[in-house]
This record gives C-alpha cells, structure tokens and sequence, in this order.
C-alpha cells in the first residue's frame, strides 16, 4: 500500500508568493521581504505560535537566497551535535562560498551552554542563524546571542489566512482533489486549528479520510464528530503542550484550584520546564489578580525565584502551593485594561507635549522657559496630596483606570473618589 506524508507536509510552501499569513513580515515593502530581496538576510530569530510557519520561512529564505541550509531541534541536540553543524556549514561556506543557514528550531530549550557554542559562529559569520521559539525570547535567548540577532513577531493566522489555507489545499492537493470535497461550514475547522496551520491541515485531512464513499460535503457537526473521535492527532506534534497551558490558565482565573491543580499535574508528568509554568503564573497575577491581591505578584514573584534555588521535584510543592493560592484569590483584569486603554490612547493622539509644570528643569535655560514653575510638591499638602493636572490638556479627564468591584481595589476607588472627587467618581 502507498503511503503519503501528511497534508500539512505536502501542502508546504515552496516560495514567498505561495506563504500564507505574516504580511507585516513578508507583504509588499515589508522589512524581512526587503532582507530576503536584498540577500542581506540578519541573524534572526522568529518568535510566534506554533503552526504560524517560522520552519517553513525559514526553508523558503535559504531557497530563495540559495543558501545551504542546516537544520537542528533543540529537543534532541547537544552541544557536540552543534559544533559538528556548525563545522559542516564552515566546510559548506568554503566549498559555494554562500553563507549557510543554521536553522534551530525550539532554540529556547537550548541550555546556556548549548547557545554560548552558537555565538561564535554568528559573530565570526560562519553561519546565518534563523532561531524558532515560541518563547519570548527576551526571557530565552541569552543576551549576547539575542544582540546580534533581529528578532521578528509572527502573528497567529487569521480567518481569512486560514480559510485561504483550507480552499487552495482542496484546490492543489491531489488526494483531496480526486475526493471533489465541498466545505459548506468552515467554523468548526477554524476552532480546532486555533489560528495554527498545522492542526487545521491535520483536522482537514482527518474529515477528508473519514468521509464515506460518495460523500462530499463537510460541515461543522462532521467535523466535531471525527475530531471528538481522534483527538490525538492534534497532539502527535506537540500541541498539546499549548493546550493544557491554556487550560491550566483559564482555570485559575476561574478560580477553581482543583481543576488548577489538575492541569498543574498534568505539565509536571509531562515534563514541563518549571520555569515556564512559573512565568506564566508571573503573569497571571497582575493580568488577571492585580489589585484585588497585590500579594498575589509577590507570591507569584516568590515562586519564580524559589524553584530555581530549590530544584526538582520538591519544587512542584512551590508550583502548586501558589497555583492554589492564585485560584482562590479574588480576581481583577483592571490593571490590563488600563494599560490597553492607556495605549490605544496614546496611539489616536500621538506625541502630547508634556505639560511645562511636570517637565524637568536641569538647566538654567528651560528653568527660565518656566519648566516646573507651577508644580506642587504632594508632600508639601495635607495628606501628601493636592488637585493638579497631569495628562495633556488634549486629554484632560480621560479615565482609564477602573478599580473592580472587590474589597481591595473598592477600597482605592474610595481613595481616589475622596481626594478627587468628580475626577474618580466612577
């Protein structure tokens, strides 16, 4: 019997026209188009979700350029398999002269180690190297090799990118093709991809084989009904991973600590970096805690630094003696809220000129131009405060903060409403 590689496999870009999604990247004029039409291509690395085409970017660039192209993952790699890539690659620069891509894919599970035997060979030029993470970098890349790279955002795909995906796989494949299949609803497809290319291709070609003989048509209740059925094909790749992270999230912010803990046990079997499960709980306590516990961060903060000092596996105790305490705290998104408010404000008004009262007056000259003429020192007053402006006139009384509706941040509300009166009253 003929076998066949997946359809994600076989439905994999060849070129730049053909790539799907990441127009701010790759659209016309954009900066990584202009680097690959120009063949002067950075080291970079390519941090996004998974099933967003950071590999596939990557094989395409050193096609287009013609580079030799070298290819590690982090999972399996160690410092001796990248020292050997990286001697093959010289050998490769001496023999066609062209600079060869050293493509790493997962690089944020390289040890420090394992990056520090990549640096030479990017500083010294040996090699182009291409990094894949879904990871922020900043917190995964050590800094020496994180400086001498470019570091581009590759966005999840949108409706459109993955409906696209789903229409020219049925119109190019040739094992699809031949079954004349008919999409009439794409919602359920779109669900289980998540915006990632990969699973929504896998899910298509799960329906696609699963449909009877002189059936056509594929609709959402078909495609719930397979994917219920065979759940683990979403998950061969890896993206379970991402799924149960999501899980454990949501369930904290719901403040369920049994299911919390639940999913917690799940990463820890599976063999997640404590590390990751740590910063994602960092986050959580501002994002979704914030003011309604402000020990929250703390404790959060505390867990972050504990694990690294106490190892494994009593660190699991750390991990989930916070989990708890995060779910059974009252919650608050108000401080993201703000700061989004905050942002899309700054963006529709531009560069306001700071009021001359709250600027900085070092000089002799910008005292004389009345810089902070008219401040007034809060801790001059009763109550270390007292009435002033300090946005731009253009957007003066602009409320962007919003205590929630708990006992800590009510607590603020009736702070701001007594010192400000109508400007905070809500």
């Amino acid at each position: 019997m003929a076998t066949f590689s997946p359809l994600a496999e076989r439905m994999r870009p060849e070129n730049i026209n053909d790539y799907v999604g990441q127009y701010h990247l790759l659209g016309p004029d954009a900066i990584l188009r202009k680097s690959i039409e120009s063949n002067n291509l950075p080291s970079m690395i390519l941090w996004g979700p998974p099933g967003v085409g950071k590999t596939t970017l990557a094989y395409i660039i050193s096609k287009r350029l013609n580079r030799p192209f070298f290819n590690l993952s982090a999972i399996n790699a160690g410092v001796k398999d990248v020292r050997e890539v990286i001697e093959k690659a010289n050998l490769s620069k001496a023999m066609y002269t062209e600079q060869p891509i050293l493509f790493i894919d997962e690089i944020h599970r390289f040890s420090k180690s394992q990056q520090d035997s990549l640096l030479s060979a990017v500083e010294r030029g040996l090699v182009t190297l291409i990094g894949a993470t879904t990871e922020n970098p900043s917190f995964e890349v050590i800094s020496a090799l994180l400086s001498r790279c470019q570091v581009y955002t590759l966005k999840p795909l949108e409706e459109e990118d993955l409906i696209r995906l789903l229409n020219k796989a049925l119109a190019e494949d040739a094992l699809l093709k031949a079954k004349k299949i008919t999409i009439d609803e794409h919602e359920a497809l779109l669900r289980i991809s998540g915006g990632d290319a990969r699973k929504l291709l896998n899910g298509l070609e799960l329906v696609a084989n699963a449909l009877a003989a002189g059936q056509h048509h594929i609709n959402n209740e078909f495609v719930l009904k397979q994917v219920q059925q065979n759940m683990a094909l979403y998950d061969k790749t890896g993206e379970q991973h991402y799924d149960i992270i999501s899980a454990f999230i949501k369930s904290i912010r719901g403040s369920d600590p049994n299911a919390a803990v639940y999913w917690l046990a799940r990463m820890i079997e599976g063999g997640e970096d404590p590390s990751f499960i740590a910063r994602r709980l960092l986050i959580l306590a501002s994002e979704d805690i914030g003011n309604a516990n402000p020990n929250a961060l703390l404790l959060a903060n505390n867990c972050f630094q504990a694990i690294n000092v106490i190892g494994w596996p009593e660190s699991r105790i750390i991990l989930a003696q916070t989990v708890t305490y995060l779910a059974s705290s009252p919650k608050s998104n108000t401080a993201i809220v703000a700061i989004n408010a905050a942002q899309s404000l700054v963006k529709k008004t531009g560069d306001l000129s700071v009021p001359l009262h709250l600027r900085n007056a070092p000089t002799k000259l910008m005292k004389n131009l009345d810089y902070g003429k008219e401040y007034k020192y809060a801790h001059n007053y009763e109550d270390s405060f007292i009435t002033q402006e300090f946005l731009p006139a253009e957007v003066s009384g602009k409320k962007l903060y919003n205590p929630g509706n708990n006992v800590s941040e009510n607590k603020l509300r009736d702070y701001l409403k007594k010192m400000w009166k109508d400007k905070y009253g809500y």
